[in-house]
């Protein structure tokens, strides 16, 4: 159960990233005027580097807490002899 919720947690930090460059983009190819278009860029690298710090923060936290379950489970009693 823990394996799988990893995956799913390391897709959602994969689907993070791609959608701040996905952002980026957008703002890199507008056709607006240069002010605007420098503020999109800059929201857009904003984005971009604020997905890259959650998906961080998500991948530490679900690694220390599935190193945490293991922990438990290796102390606990076994059922089996």
């Amino acid at each position: 159960m823990v394996g799988f919720m990893q995956i799913m947690i390391y897709l959602l930090c994969i689907y993070l990233v791609f959608k701040g460059v996905e952002i980026f983009q957008i703002a890199l190819v507008s056709p607006r005027d240069d002010q605007r278009r420098k503020l999109g860029m800059f929201i857009g690298v904003a984005m971009l580097i604020s997905s890259f710090i959650a998906g961080a923060i998500a991948l530490y936290l679900t690694e220390s807490m599935a190193g945490q379950m293991q922990r438990t489970l290796e102390r606990s009693p076994s059922l089996y002899p």
